[in-house]
């Protein structure tokens, strides 16, 4: 993505939905923005899902994560556009998590279409590879969940060893999410996959 025009003035017009040091809240976000429940969706790109998802759970607190600074601000803006009041944004790496949430602190975690880095050498990686998962578990609650959906097999094939080896609960396991009759958010690039036709692999993980 190229970089917006104007992008560090519209990022700062985003500071209601932007903490300036998310890290200082680790252990406080509930209290500090009054929800019982956290979401996140690491890789919240534009914002379709996120924005969507919080739309059908006002009670719950949804954070989205996206390193991309250019999709992140569209996502803010949408958010503040739309006066949705549960989403906050961050743009971390997903590798520093538990720096900015503590222990069971996290309900539920979205990975929608992560960048499947196909390389062998490049495993590690990848977000359902076994080191981002041990991150999840320190700060998923004792029922949290992760949802995972992704248009690349290979992908899908990896997460559901690498998922079962570490000892998740695997459940709704599908290969083609649009005939499964599972409630489903699309994201940007789901309806772009399934306008061509492309099948959706999705799971749900608990602890």
């Amino acid at each position: 993505m190229r970089k917006k025009p104007n992008l560090d003035k519209r990022l700062a017009k985003c500071g209601a939905v932007m903490p300036s040091d998310p890290r200082q809240l680790k252990g406080e976000w509930k209290q500090r923005f009054g929800f019982d429940k956290i979401y996140i969706e690491i890789g919240c790109g534009k914002g379709r899902f996120i924005t969507e998802s919080a739309k059908k759970a006002p009670d719950t607190l949804f954070v989205g994560i996206e390193r991309e600074q250019g999709a992140l601000v569209m996502a803010a803006e949408k958010t503040m556009e739309q006066g949705i009041e549960n989403i906050q944004f961050s743009d971390i790496d997903a590798a520093l998590l538990c720096e900015v949430f503590d222990k069971n602190e996290i309900d539920g975690i979205y990975l929608n279409f992560s960048d499947p880095w196909p390389k062998k050498k490049q495993a590690k990686r990848r977000l359902t590879h076994g080191d981002f998962l041990a991150l999840y578990d320190e700060v998923l609650s004792d029922d949290g969940f992760i949802f995972f959906k992704t248009d690349n097999s290979g992908l899908f094939e990896f997460s559901l060893n690498s998922m079962a080896e570490y000892g998740l609960k695997l459940r709704n396991i599908t290969f083609d999410l649009a005939s499964s009759g599972i409630d489903n958010v699309v994201t940007e690039y789901e309806a772009r996959f399934m306008e061509q036709g492309m099948n959706i692999y999705r799971v749900e993980a608990y602890k």
